[in-house]
């Protein structure tokens, strides 16, 4: 049984999260990081298994440590000490707190975009200053606009490193890593690096952890499962902090972490990466469908060569639209406005591939108009 085979049909009556509720019932909802996906099994018995039990308090995180740092090991070969990792909330707010902590009030934060649009609100939200260091045309790392911005930012700024990219689907390789460690090392920049979606990484690309590389000890990482295994909803992430450095944080941090997160992701972690690999393999199958459709109906579109999650970048210009996503909601299909990743990216939107046949060519369909 495929893991995104649902119908639209089936979707409607049984999604009642924001992805599906935001916009009206004719709209096909593209836009939010949330897969049209059938659950992971071994997360359903684990959650299942603890509310019929009455296991709901408050959560205790080291099972969820070690079934990460086993999966760590076992998927990109990365020895994590256990001793290292801390249990935050999830990926955003362990980021907001490390600003929080370790960025001076007045101080700066660079990003690149185009990127993950919460960096800029919770960026906004801490009070600090935002520095842009965009990705080059190739939408890869542009190390000397990144040597200006972490210049103009100064010495105890931060760097929010996207590894792998939202939404341009980038792997950074490690030579980008490495040069980066340097770079910031070398102008004093703490570098915090969001790894949310390092399971996605397709077949034929090669993720590396940001930590793994012997000169970014003094860098930070945030990890989940998920996006890897649609867990949105239930809320958890680990902050593992390089060996150069500490996680500058107070236990209460860890408080809002929720239990029957914990448990999920522990399953995902350790039982869930058969789940996981024929995910990866529909995947593929989505962003194979997804050229075709556009090669057919809107060939002028051109999405982001990209090695890993479930978003495409799509760049519209050939379209002649003032706001490519106002047209396509108008005919029905929700996506995310470029804007919001890139405040240069008018032309573009980010499309959700993370959902059946039927409702990618659908959307496709109706995009074209």
């Amino acid at each position: 049984m495929e893991i995104l085979g649902a119908g639209l049909d089936e979707l409607r009556g049984s999604r009642t999260s924001i992805k599906w509720q935001v916009h009206g019932p004719d709209v096909l909802p593209l836009w939010v990081a949330e897969m049209d996906s059938a659950p992971c099994a071994p997360v359903v018995e684990a959650v299942t298994d603890a509310m019929r039990r009455g296991d709901t308090g408050y959560a205790w995180s080291p099972p969820l440590v070690e079934a990460f740092v086993g999966f760590a090991a076992r998927r990109w070969g990365w020895e994590v000490e256990p001793g290292r990792v801390m249990q935050v909330p999830d990926v955003m707010i362990g980021i907001e707190e490390l600003v929080q902590a370790r960025v001076p009030a007045g101080g700066a934060v660079v990003v690149s975009p185009p990127v993950y649009d919460s960096f800029f609100g919770f960026v906004a939200s801490t009070r600090r200053r935002l520095v842009e260091a965009p990705l080059g045309p190739d939408h890869r790392l542009d190390l000397d606009t990144l040597r200006g911005a972490f210049e103009e930012a100064g010495m105890g700024s931060a760097y929010l490193l996207c590894n792998p990219q939202n939404p341009t689907g980038t792997v950074h390789t490690p030579e980008e890593l490495t040069a980066v460690a340097e770079l910031a090392d070398e102008h004093g920049v703490l570098v915090v690096s969001d790894e949310i979606h390092a399971p996605l990484v397709h077949a034929g690309a090669t993720f590396t952890p940001y930590l793994s590389l012997p000169a970014a000890g003094r860098g930070l990482a945030l990890v989940s499962g998920s996006k890897a295994w649609n867990l949105a909803g239930l809320k958890t992430a680990l902050l593992v902090a390089g060996h150069g450095t500490g996680h500058g944080l107070h236990e209460v941090v860890t408080h809002g972490a929720q239990h029957l997160a914990v448990i999920a992701q522990t399953a995902a972690w350790e039982h869930g990466e058969p789940w996981l690999d024929q995910l990866l393999g529909e995947l593929a199958d989505r962003r194979a469908l997804l050229a075709d459709l556009l090669a057919e109906h809107l060939p002028g579109v051109t999405t982001a060569p990209a090695e890993a999650t479930y978003l495409a970048w799509m760049d519209c210009s050939s379209l002649g639209l003032e706001d490519p996503a106002a047209i396509f909601l108008e005919r029905g299909v929700a996506l995310v406005p470029g804007p919001r990743y890139d405040r240069r990216a008018e032309q573009h939107v980010r499309l959700n591939l993370a959902t059946s046949p039927e409702v990618l060519t659908e959307a496709v369909r109706r995009m074209a108009g």
